[in-house]
């Protein structure tokens, strides 16, 4: 199988399980909601059973960011052999040569280096 099919399969499950995580977020109670459960707000008449939906949720949303840490690590590990690929693409190094001896200046070149004299100030 190609590595950019599974790529593109690993992302869009990383995308579903994002969405999934902030519906099932968003579905949940805060834990301030428990306190009217307390005073037989009719919390052992839902649907989930008597603990409430609480607790499949949270196991629910537990399980999809598991899944979601997964694929984060799926695509870092995709992302880095991408990385690779570019890298090695036959780019030439830059090698910088360094002369056997430098330059030197000789006395008479030292001669012919114009001077500015500077100009007398009015004070």
């Amino acid at each position: 199988m190609d590595m950019n099919i599974v790529e593109t399969l690993v992302l869009l499950a990383h995308v579903l399980a994002a969405l999934g995580i902030i519906g099932l977020i968003l579905l949940q109670q805060g834990k301030g909601a428990d306190m009217g459960s307390g005073f037989g707000a009719g919390a052992s008449s839902t649907v989930f059973g008597s603990g409430g939906a609480g607790s499949f949720l949270t196991r629910i949303t537990t399980i999809i960011a598991i899944g979601f840490f997964l694929t984060s690590f799926a695509l870092a590990y995709f992302a880095k052999q991408k990385s690779e690929q570019v890298r090695n693409l036959g780019i030439p190094e830059v090698v910088e040569q360094v002369p056997d001896q430098l330059p030197t200046l000789s006395t008479d070149q030292i001669s012919e280096i114009p001077t500015v004299e500077p100009e007398p100030s009015e004070e």
